[in-house]
């Protein structure tokens, strides 16, 4: 149903109570007999509820009270005015008729528009409530009660896998003597530089021990790389202290030493075994940017 003006402003006036006693019971009555201005003035108890939140209740003074009792124990009953039978009107007084019409309807316009001047107040006061309200949620939810704040807001981040490092380079050198079957397989790491010594053919007599060396025209004596041991693989991680130049470039030995390797960090038998390295493994070139 479609609503004047002056039902609107009445709802919205009565939901902020501020209509004196004979309008509000003219919203009530019309409240029921019609449900759709009912949920009308509901809407507007509503929207002016977030102003009656945020302003806190005041009790009157005693003295406001003494003065209601004080009117209301002074008022009497007036007595029915009795107007005597008149004649029929004349024309000036057809004419006063005819101007207190007028001024009750200019009265009654004043009254329209200062009602949609309180309602455009109201409805200003209401968005700068809102704002407020926004704000205060964004800024200092805390200053709003439990039911008023926002829901804390989780952001997901999705974790990546680790990009998986590139492949290096791996070096080989075949020990062996005079061109004849391998005796070990050294394999070196071109990153880290860690080797790893694997034994083939080769077997140290009883009380003797294998032990590697490397040699290098930079360097002013072999220098060892430790004893080679009784299992298949040995590991080792002494490359790292060289230059990687002198890694490659070297040539690595086995020598016969007694048992637990050269007390004197030097070579006490000829080279048994030698070799040099070769790259067996390339490593994985950078990747290459896409082209613009």
């Amino acid at each position: 149903m479609a609503y004047s003006e002056d039902h609107i402003a009445l709802a919205a006036e009565y939901a902020l109570g501020t209509l004196d006693v004979d309008e509000r019971a003219q919203v009530e009555t019309m409240m029921s007999v019609d449900k759709d201005f009912t949920a009308m003035v509901e809407a507007w108890e509503h929207k002016l509820g977030v102003l009656n939140q945020m302003v806190g209740s005041v009790e009157p003074r005693p003295e406001v009270w003494e003065k209601i009792k004080a009117a209301v124990g002074h008022s009497e009953p007036q007595a029915p005015i009795v107007l005597p039978e008149t004649s029929p009107p004349a024309v000036h007084q057809i004419e006063e008729s005819a101007a207190v019409l007028e001024r009750s309807n200019v009265i009654q316009l004043s009254g329209s528009v200062r009602r949609w001047r309180s309602v455009a107040t109201f409805t200003s006061a209401i968005a700068a409530a809102l704002v407020a309200l926004i704000g205060i949620q964004l800024f200092q939810p805390d200053w709003l009660p439990e039911g008023m704040r926002p829901a804390p807001r989780t952001q997901r981040v999705e974790a990546r896998a680790p990009a998986a490092p590139a492949p290096s380079a791996q070096y080989v050198a075949v020990l062996q003597k005079d061109g004849g079957s391998p005796a070990f397989i050294l394999t070196v790491d071109g990153a880290t530089r860690n080797f790893t010594v694997r034994k083939v053919g080769a077997a140290a007599d009883p009380g003797k021990s294998f032990e590697l060396w490397l040699i290098s025209d930079r360097l002013p004596r072999p220098r060892s790389l430790g004893v080679i041991g009784g299992g298949d693989f040995t590991a080792r991680a002494v490359l790292a202290s060289y230059d990687t130049d002198i890694v490659n470039a070297a040539t690595y030995a086995v020598t016969v030493e007694q048992a637990g390797g050269s007390p004197d960090g030097n070579p006490h038998s000829a080279p048994v075994f030698t070799g040099k390295l070769v790259e067996a493994v390339p490593s994985a070139a950078p990747p290459r940017a896409p082209a613009r």
